[in-house]
């Protein structure tokens, strides 16, 4: 039996789609809280992405998929180049067999899972919660904003600056000022709301299919103001760590 290019493509198509249904299951009940949150059709715009990027770098299998897929929710979106995660993005850019370096993300995700998020991904859920804090709390750099964020930052979620360490912090800090700036913020608030939120959610935050309503605040052409757009982000930022925190505790990470 001969079976005709387009059909062939057919079957493609349908062995994609039942691996992103079975994908958006894992998602749901891997990060619950956020699944929820997105809705089913934001979710599997995130999966797609992740799942092209993936294969980018030569994830091809099932479970190196699943895993960068996890790897997402886990360090964001933009995991791959986030200077908070250095050695993932090095293992990844690696030549190699995708099983071999797939296993290499894995042990370091069980150290991460480990050492940040905690027993339950209690620790993820107090960093929210004290983000929640800071987001709704006036701010002060007393000793110049570098060294106050870095103290800020390790206010809201100790852990994980351990965890980066102070290099990693800084580069991320110089990131996002730069990111800011992008956006015509002016202001060291308006600076450290976005080193914060690309703290919490992934240096790539501001266009992350994870988290939508952060790209479409900056970029929302009825606000022309940067200083508007910066405290109506500040709200949806408030908006969306109580949407999550009002959800009971439990599952995957956040």
């Amino acid at each position: 039996m001969l079976v005709r290019a387009d059909q062939l493509e057919a079957f493609e198509q349908a062995g994609r789609r039942r691996f992103e249904d079975q994908m958006v299951a894992h998602s749901q009940d891997f990060s619950p809280r956020l699944c929820e949150v997105l809705g089913e059709e934001q979710l599997r715009i995130a999966l797609r992405a992740a799942m092209q990027r993936a294969e980018g770098y030569g994830f091809t299998l099932r479970g190196p998929v699943r895993l960068y897929i996890e790897m997402m929710f886990l360090c964001g979106s933009g995991f791959h180049a986030d200077p908070q995660y250095p050695v993932l993005g090095e293992i990844l850019r690696q030549p190699g067999d995708q099983m071999e370096r797939a296993q290499r993300i894995h042990e370091a995700s069980l150290d991460y899972l480990d050492r940040v998020c905690g027993p339950d991904n209690e620790n993820v859920r107090r960093a929210l919660a004290n983000l929640r804090a800071f987001a709704a709390t006036p701010i002060a750099f007393p000793n110049g904003f570098g060294r106050s964020m870095l103290d800020y930052m390790a206010g809201i979620f100790p852990q994980k600056a351990a965890y980066v360490g102070e290099a990693g912090l800084r580069a991320l800090i110089v990131d996002g000022v730069n990111r800011a700036r992008a956006y015509r913020f002016t202001t060291e608030r308006q600076a450290a709301l976005v080193v914060t939120l690309m703290y919490a959610f992934g240096h790539g935050c501001t266009r992350d299919p994870l988290y939508p309503w952060i790209e479409r605040t900056l970029t929302d052409p009825r606000i022309g103001d940067p200083g508007a757009r910066a405290e109506r982000l500040e709200r949806k930022s408030v908006t969306w760590l109580e949407h999550v925190l009002a959800r009971k505790p439990g599952g995957g990470p956040s």
